[in-house]
C-alpha cells in the first residue's frame, strides 16, 4: 500500500488522481480530515489525520504501507511564519517521515524535491531543501528522489502566480536581467514520473533524477509565452534581486499570502535547468512542452 503526505498539495493532488484511475486506493497523511474531503475525493482513498512535524502522529499512517511518496513541503512561493518554517516542516517533517517509516518496516520512500537543491546557509529554503535530501540518503531505507525544475499546469504556482502579476500590473519586474533559465514541466508528466518509479524500485532506488520540460526559456521568454497566450503587453522594470528580496520581506510581514517570497528569489540565483532529454533518458517519453501547454489550454 501507498502512503502519499502532501496528498492535498499541487503534486499530491495529481498523484492521488492517477493513482486512483488505475486502480488504487492510496492512503493519504492530512491535517484535517473534513477540509481534506473538500479536496480529494474521500470515498476512493483512505484519509488518516497527522501532521509530519508531529511525529506521534505518523504510527498509525504508516502503518501496513510498503512505499511512502512524501510531498509534504513548504515551498519557496509560501512565506514562512512562527507555526511554518522551512526547518520544521522540511526538515524536521521529513526526518519524522523517515524514522516512522523505519520503525513501521516501510520499504521505500520516494521524496519529491526540487531542481538545483544544494547546501545553503542555516534556516533557508534552499537548506531545508538539502538537508531533508540528506535525511533520507543517510537511512537506511530503499530510497528514490525526484528533483523537477518549476511546474506548469492548471493553477501551478510558480507560474498562476505571474500570470496573475501581468493580469493585474501595469509593469512586470525583470528578475535577476530576466536571463535565468528555467526548463517547465507539467505537473503530470511529473506523475508519470513518480509512478514509473513507484512500479521499477530495482532500477530507480538509490538514484536522484533530475527532470525538466523538453525546452529551457529564460525568465523573460517565460513572460513573453504568458502574455502571448494572455493577448497582453506589460512593460518590463529591471529588477536587482537585493532590492526585490527587501520588497519581499516587507510584503511577508504585512501580507498573509504575498506574491512573492525571499524564498523564492532563491530560484532566481541559478539556472533552474538539467538535460533536455532527461525525462526521455531515463523514463521513456517525451514530456509535453510549456510552449504547446499553453497553446492548448491557455494559462
Amino acid at each position: 500500500m501507498i502512503l502519499i503526505t502532501g496528498a492535498t498539495g499541487y503534486i499530491g493532488r495529481h498523484l492521488v488522481a492517477r493513482l486512483i484511475a488505475r486502480g488504487e486506493r492510496p492512503r493519504c497523511l492530512v491535517r484535517n480530515i473534513k477540509r481534506a474531503s473538500n479536496i480529494l475525493p474521500a470515498s476512493q482513498v483512505e484519509l488518516v489525520e497527522g501532521d509530519t512535524t508531529l511525529a506521534m502522529t505518523l504510527e498509525e499512517a504508516v502503518r501496513n504501507i510498503d512505499t511512502i511518496v512524501h510531498a509534504a513541503f513548504l515551498t519557496a512561493d509560501r512565506k514562512q511564519s512562527a507555526g511554518n518554517k522551512y526547518e520544521t516542516i522540511n526538515v524536521q517533517g521529513t526526518t519524522n517521515v523517515v524514522n516512522a517509516a523505519m520503525a513501521g518496516g516501510v520499504k521505500r520512500v520516494i521524496e519529491i524535491s526540487g531542481l538545483g537543491t544544494k547546501p545553503d546557509k542555516a534556516g533557508s529554503y534552499m537548506q531545508g531543501r538539502y538537508l531533508a535530501e540528506k535525511m533520507l540518503k543517510e537511512s537506511s531505507l530503499a530510497w528514490t528522489i525526484i528533483q523537477p525544475s518549476v511546474l506548469f499546469g492548471k493553477d501551478a504556482p510558480f507560474i498562476k502566480g505571474l500570470a496573475d502579476l501581468i493580469r493585474t500590473a501595469p509593469v512586470v519586474p525583470l528578475l535577476g536581467g530576466g536571463k535565468i533559465m528555467f526548463q517547465p514541466i507539467y505537473v503530470e508528466d511529473v506523475v508519470t514520473v513518480i509512478l514509473s518509479v513507484l512500479d521499477d524500485p530495482a532500477r530507480t532506488t538509490g538514484k536522484t533524477y533530475t527532470i525538466g520540460g523538453p525546452a529551457q526559456y529564460s525568465f523573460s521568454q517565460v513572460l513573453d509565452e504568458l502574455m502571448r497566450s494572455m493577448h497582453k503587453t506589460r512593460a518590463r522594470v529591471p529588477a536587482p534581486l537585493p532590492l526585490v528580496g527587501i520588497g519581499a520581506a516587507v510584503m511577508e510581514a504585512i501580507l498573509p499570502k504575498p506574491p512573492i517570497t525571499k524564498a523564492a528569489m532563491t530560484l532566481f540565483t541559478f539556472d533552474n535547468t538539467t538535460d533536455l532529454n532527461s525525462v526521455e533518458r531515463d523514463f521513456g517519453f517525451t514530456p509535453k512542452s510549456f510552449t504547446t501547454y499553453l497553446q492548448e489550454q491557455g494559462v
